[in-house]
């Protein structure tokens, strides 16, 4: 069984305002994000299946031209290959998971 301390481990800013801590199984990546309020997700898309759960704040989440704002408790599912975006509407927890594994945040 692997173990991880989230809190010992130095948090990395993928991109301005969002502090990820990873963790990798043998197959998905999960990232614990600190985001900061009225940070921008620039729009993207990649290979991976994404699923958003919110912890704490707001968030809107642009998929396939599909607004919504997201807040605690809630979850959306990326699909492979989907152009999405979004902003911190205030600070936000979220853990994302991605499948395949994100060799880019190794």
């Amino acid at each position: 069984m692997k173990h991880i301390d989230l809190q010992k481990q130095q948090p990395r800013e993928i991109m301005p305002g969002f502090l990820g801590r990873m963790v990798h199984s043998d197959n998905m990546t999960f990232v614990h994000w600190k985001i900061k309020a009225g940070s921008p997700l620039p729009e993207h898309s990649h290979m991976h299946e994404q699923v958003v759960n919110m912890i704490e704040g707001q968030f809107e989440l642009t998929v396939a031209g599909e607004a919504q704002t997201l807040g605690p408790n809630e979850v959306a599912c990326i699909p492979s290959n989907a152009l999405h975006s979004g902003k911190a509407i205030t600070d936000c927890y979220i853990i994302d998971v991605f499948y395949p594994i994100r060799e880019d945040y190794r």
